[in-house]
């Protein structure tokens, strides 16, 4: 692999391509790739810092939207402008405006953040562990096992009255 072409995929990597789309442009299959990742060191090694510089500016980014961010807009126009020197009118661009935002922050982008960097305080499904002498089962299933065929047949036929009412 030659150090042009440890940059391309260096770059492509940058860019955020996959795998799959690297090795279509490079023109192999994907399974060449995961040779070359094996054979030459220097090939995974170009491809891993790719990734990481984008990798880095992603988390930067849903950092900065989960905190939420001030920024300036500017509103530009187009003067003319008489240039002593040249004794020429010129036409030079100023700013007209300057206007700070603000972009409050998102709680999706927090919720993502929280779940992945402290999955035990903050997934969906919380497991709890009670200690203590009294168990409490709940369980939603009712055992039919033991009844007969005919108790079977009242229970559905009471059923299906209520279902209707």
């Amino acid at each position: 692999m030659t150090e042009d072409g440890l940059l391309k995929v260096n770059g492509w990597a940058r860019d955020g391509l996959t795998d799959e789309q690297i090795a279509q442009n490079m023109g192999i299959a994907v399974s060449t790739l995961n040779d070359w990742k094996n054979k030459f060191p220097e090939f995974l090694e170009s491809l891993k810092k790719g990734k990481e510089i984008v990798d880095r500016q992603v988390e930067n980014a849903l950092l900065k939207r989960a905190l939420g961010y001030r920024y300036d807009e500017i509103t530009k126009e187009y003067a003319e402008h008489f240039n002593k020197e040249t004794g020429k009118t010129e036409m030079v661009m100023i700013e007209t405006k300057r206007v700070t935002k603000e972009v409050q922050p998102d709680t999706t982008a927090q919720i993502f953040w929280l779940k992945n960097r402290k999955p035990k305080e903050w997934r969906d499904k919380q497991e709890i562990e009670h200690s203590g002498e009294t168990t409490h089962n709940v369980n939603n299933q009712v055992d039919l096992s033991s009844l007969s065929v005919e108790e079977l047949k009242k229970l559905e036929n009471i059923l299906s009255k209520t279902a209707i009412t």
